[in-house]
């Protein structure tokens, strides 16, 4: 089968080029006096292009031919950055030149697209989304610790029980799945075990409870919880150490050497240790250039 034909790279007009007809005379102008003063200020290259198509071409293919092409940034820097919107596609990048991708991380660009651009642009403010996304790439560009700090205020600041590492909703879910599947394995191990192991398990543990949590909920997250296990897990073995199972389970240990809890085994040994076995359950631990580095989104 023949190669399917790509979009041509358009011609760069200037430091906005608008094939769609998307955007305003005022807000063409608005804009490259904006990137021309950002330029003049950082060397920093910065264009925005709209096209109406990609005939189903990857929009990060077709970024990274524009760049090669444009050569945006200076040569001995890589310090370009190309805002492309693709507007029947209902698709936009933010590609970002080797030079800056320490500055206008992958994340800060993701952040960008879907948190200023996307929800301007599914009101039809073309206008409004390049014009904002222009001015938080430049903000993030010149101040980045401000840019942060804009964030944290747009989400509630130091007030935010999730206030932590910059991670997205999927990731925190994923982390905390991890996370919380092995501290709270061991955690319910610890309560269920009726011996000196089990207090063992709860002072080990706490490092645990004060630190990891903090990916997934942030400081004051993690605080909270870290609280919570400290003053529950002592309850929790006060309630278990009641019940008639449990004091059997303990009985067993001591005069047996082993107990069945919950399906699993456990053995003391003359040395104080323990171990545990289950059913089949296991359990394993300007000449400048672009690397692909930016992000992508949809609106």
């Amino acid at each position: 089968m023949p190669a399917m034909a790509l979009v041509p790279v358009p011609r760069l007009e200037g430091r906005v080029t608008d094939n769609a007809r998307i955007l305003s005379a005022a807000t063409t102008e608005h804009l490259s006096e904006l990137l021309k003063s950002h330029e003049n200020r950082t060397t920093n290259q910065v264009a925005v292009l709209t096209v109406t198509t990609l005939d189903n071409e990857p929009i990060e293919e077709f970024a990274i031919r524009v760049f090669d092409v444009w050569k945006l940034g200076r040569k001995d820097r890589d310090n370009g950055v190309l805002v492309i919107v693709a507007v029947l596609d209902r698709r936009m990048r933010i590609e970002v030149g080797y030079g800056l991708e320490g500055v206008l991380t992958d994340l800060r660009a993701g952040r960008i697209i879907e948190d200023v651009m996307a929800p301007r642009f599914r009101a039809d403010d073309f206008d409004g989304g390049l014009t904002a996304g222009t001015m938080a790439i430049i903000t993030q560009l010149e101040d980045p610790e401000a840019a942060v700090a804009d964030d944290a205020s747009s989400s509630g600041g130091g007030d935010s029980f999730f206030e932590g590492p910059d991670l997205s909703i999927m990731e925190r879910i994923l982390f905390g799945c991890f996370i919380f599947g092995i501290i709270g394995l061991f955690t319910v191990i610890g309560v269920l075990t009726p011996s000196g192991m089990g207090w063992f398990l709860y002072l080990f543990l706490i490092p645990f409870w004060a630190m990891f949590p903090i990916v997934v909920v942030g400081v004051k997250g993690a605080i909270t919880l870290l609280a919570i296990y400290l003053a529950g897990f002592p309850a929790a073995k006060l309630i278990m150490s009641r019940t008639e199972w449990y004091k059997k389970a303990g009985l067993d240990l001591k005069t047996k050497g082993t107990a069945t809890i919950g399906g699993m085994t456990f053995s003391s040994s003359s040395s104080g240790g323990w171990s545990s076995s289950g059913g089949s359950g296991g359990f394993s631990g300007g000449g400048g250039s672009s690397g692909g580095g930016g992000a992508s989104g949809g609106w």
